[in-house]
């Protein structure tokens, strides 16, 4: 069944590939035969019982260490101190350390081996056209939204060729799957993740001035939208004035346990008897993936159940600020290259996803956009949906404030005003960064972890008002993030994938795995606020 086919149905899901469904299977044998102290020597299966000794002979000889798909390969366009870096970064403690963060562009560059080139039925790993850059530690391949930040972090250590070859790569995601998927493996393949690449585009575009990379982008773009704004994804609101707004949702094509976390997704469902019902808590914990804040009180009816996950009921804020961020950068990258009718039509279609967003997002008592919630009993095929206020979802997550990153926002004075000042009265502002949500439940997309794409959206967000009280604080929240990221790098001598924002220095916890390092948006981040901001001479860099 295609994806084309499967969209036009109400609960789609994307066939895997033998490799996946063999591989879910050995998750499950080695996790039995392994996991289980109280069963060390064997375990019984429908093929009859496997010992320890058997299965790791097994593994021994027929599977090949984690990492070995990929060959460490340093960037061409690399060297180590670019010409023009940050040049307003006065401190030489400041400009020391970012070089070595700059560095980190050699530790975290890879590219597909051969092996898997010359057999990609039998890897998971699919064989991208040019070297990538993965996040680092236990994410060993490309990651959808994690590219921007990390072309952020590129751009301006000068990198203009590594970061068009990422854009290359996530195109080439499309021109296979129609969308690009959530990461580079066939096992993400039922999913995308936040739509950011017009924005890679548009920032490579502004450095370069490349409209051939324009020209060749252009198609991909148009096919991603029409992914986002069609089929499952698309939702249909009708306000009070009968007026319909069409908004968009995360809706993975998937109803099982996700391949890379088998095991915890069936332990996590395991109390659910339901075939249905467990089925469709699948695809709420593949959609929540989809969404990259997985996982968040943010998308449980019940925030102390997990269960109760209903990502697929929810029309998001972010979601919708980035698919208007898609739809102005189409235009304005259409224009660039002679395309007017195409120009036209996006901006017209981002209008009207601006006055949706306003309708159905913005709540002028809080000064803030909120998620909207579809009703308990909505399908996922009911076609138009009535407006109804107590829908709005009033609980507060740094993603209220995302929408103040696009230009259709942070251009109208009078709401960065009232945003701002609901901003600092929201509890979300620490002493180290921007907390996620005010909810402490353990779940790695909340309080206390601030994680660098959400301080960098407000950030940006705010200078680009224009408004100097807005850029202040930007500053601020800037200067925090820089100063507990750098005292946790002297403490450990890595980057991190997320910070508690309670104190300087500390390092975020809580989710499925441990804390990883390494970090490419994190280094991204910190290279993109201080190539904005600099560092003056005398300044501390020290946690204060």
């Amino acid at each position: 069944m295609a994806v084309t086919e499967a969209s036009s149905q109400c609960s789609p899901v994307k066939p895997t590939t033998p490799l996946v469904a063999f591989l879910d299977r050995l998750q499950e044998t080695a996790f039995k035969t392994y996991g289980n102290p109280t069963s060390t020597q064997s375990f019984t299966s429908e093929n009859g019982s496997i010992s320890v000794e058997v299965l790791g002979g097994f593994m021994g000889e027929y599977m090949r260490g984690a990492g070995e798909d990929l060959v460490e390969v340093v960037p061409e366009d690399y060297v180590p101190e670019p010409t023009g870096f940050l040049p307003k970064v006065e401190s030489p403690e400041v400009r020391a350390w970012a070089l070595e963060v700059h560095s980190l562009w050699k530790n975290l560059s890879r590219k597909v081996s051969n092996r898997v080139r010359d057999r990609p039925d039998l890897h998971t790993l699919l064989p991208l056209p040019n070297p990538v850059m993965i996040p680092g530690s236990r994410f060993r391949e490309v990651y959808y939204w994690d590219s921007y930040w990390v072309i952020r972090g590129l751009l301006a250590s000068k990198m203009h060729e590594t970061a068009k070859a990422i854009v290359a790569n996530l195109i080439s995601l499309i021109d296979e799957y129609g969308y690009v998927l959530n990461g580079a493996r066939a096992y993400y393949s039922n999913r995308s993740q936040p739509p950011l690449l017009s924005s890679m585009i548009y920032e490579i575009y502004k450095r370069t001035g490349d409209k051939e990379m324009v020209r060749k982008s252009l198609p991909a773009l148009l096919k991603e939208h029409q992914f986002w704004n069609s089929g499952i994804h698309k939702m249909t609101i009708q306000d009070d004035q009968a007026c319909n707004h069409t908004l968009s949702r995360y809706y993975a094509m998937w109803d099982k346990p996700r391949p890379e976390s088998s095991t915890l997704d069936k332990e996590s469902a395991s109390k659910i008897s339901d075939v249905s019902e467990k089925q469709q808590f699948y695809r709420e914990l593949a959609s929540t993936a989809e969404s990259g804040w997985d996982f968040s009180t943010r998308w449980m009816r019940n925030s102390s159940d997990f269960t109760t996950l209903a990502t697929t009921s929810i029309l998001p804020v972010d979601l919708n600020a980035f698919i208007l961020k898609m739809e102005l950068d189409i235009a304005s990258l259409a224009k660039v290259i002679g395309e007017n009718t195409i120009s036209e039509r996006f901006v017209e279609a981002s209008q009207g996803r601006k006055k949706a967003m306003d309708c159905i997002f913005w709540n002028a008592k809080m000064g803030q956009w909120v998620d909207y919630w579809l009703s308990d009993n909505s399908t996922s095929c009911k076609e138009v949906h009535k407006l109804e206020a107590s829908n709005q979802n009033q609980n507060v997550f740094a993603s209220n404030f995302v929408p103040l990153w696009i230009e259709s926002f942070n251009s109208d004075a009078s709401v960065v005003e009232k945003v701002m000042e609901s901003f600092q009265s929201s509890g979300l502002l620490c002493s180290a960064g921007i907390a996620t949500s005010l909810t402490n439940s353990g779940r790695q997309w909340d309080f206390p972890n601030g994680w660098a794409p959400i301080q960098h959206m407000i950030v940006e967000g705010l200078v680009r008002s224009g408004s100097k009280e807005a850029r202040l604080m930007a500053e601020d929240i800037a200067m925090r993030w820089i100063r507990t990221n750098y005292a946790a790098y002297k403490n450990t001598g890595t980057m991190h994938e997320k910070y508690d924002v309670e104190e300087c220095g500390k390092i975020g916890g809580g989710g499925e795995y441990r804390p990883q390092t390494g970090f490419g948006w994190t280094n991204g981040v910190v290279l993109a606020f201080l190539e904005e901001f600099g560092w003056p001479k005398d300044q501390k860099l020290d946690c204060q």
